[in-house]
């Protein structure tokens, strides 16, 4: 017997539901598509309207993007919520959407997107990106972190202390990394096996 079932949901668009029980610790589905690279998933979204956040790409890693607009099963489907009953895991470079509690049948299933914000971002983007779960926590975005905060300004010597630590930084390998499009990022803290 079938566990899911995609159809029209309150949330947005078509969403997955459950057509049974499914247990907290529940594998559910694996999410499928098209794995290419960060270049070719920039190269054939160039022309997304940036105002535009329909995204079936998932972000594995730095190398890797899933996107199941191509080639895609009902994973895909599967809905932002900031309090999901899901969540994406990392295995093997595969992303897996297993249950954080338990399902009742009828019951959507959701995991938060946490979509990666970007130094370009729009002004907009927390509109854009507007989160409609309609959960108590609602963050009111999809994005992560949930709001861009202006720091305040710091003195002089301030500055010159983080220039020196982006250059250890630099040294060391460590660095920051950037990303041109938008993609779905497993969950807060991503288990990859």
């Amino acid at each position: 017997m079938a566990l899911i079932k995609v159809r029209r949901s309150k949330v947005h668009g078509h969403g997955v539901f459950a057509l049974r029980r499914i247990r907290k610790g529940t594998r559910v589905i694996e999410y499928l598509g098209d794995r290419i690279s960060h270049a070719v998933a920039d190269q054939r979204y160039e022309d997304h309207e940036e105002s535009d956040n329909h995204t079936f790409l998932f972000s594995v890693d730095r190398g890797l993007v899933i996107d199941a607009g191509v080639d895609g099963n009902a994973a895909r489907f599967i809905n932002h919520s900031c309090e999901p009953n899901c969540e994406s895991v990392i295995e093997r470079r595969r992303v897996f959407i297993d249950a954080i509690r338990d399902i009742a049948p009828g019951e959507e299933l959701s995991y938060d997107y946490q979509i990666g914000r970007e130094r370009n971002d729009p002004p907009n983007v927390d509109e854009i990106y507007a989160c409609r779960c309609g959960s108590a926590r609602c963050r009111g975005t999809m994005l992560w972190p949930p709001r861009r905060t202006q720091a305040p300004r710091k003195p002089k010597q301030a500055r010159a202390s983080r220039r020196g630590e982006a250059a250890e930084a630099r040294a060391s390998g460590r660095r920051k990394t950037r990303r041109s499009r938008r993609t779905r990022k497993p969950g807060n803290e991503p288990r990859s096996l």
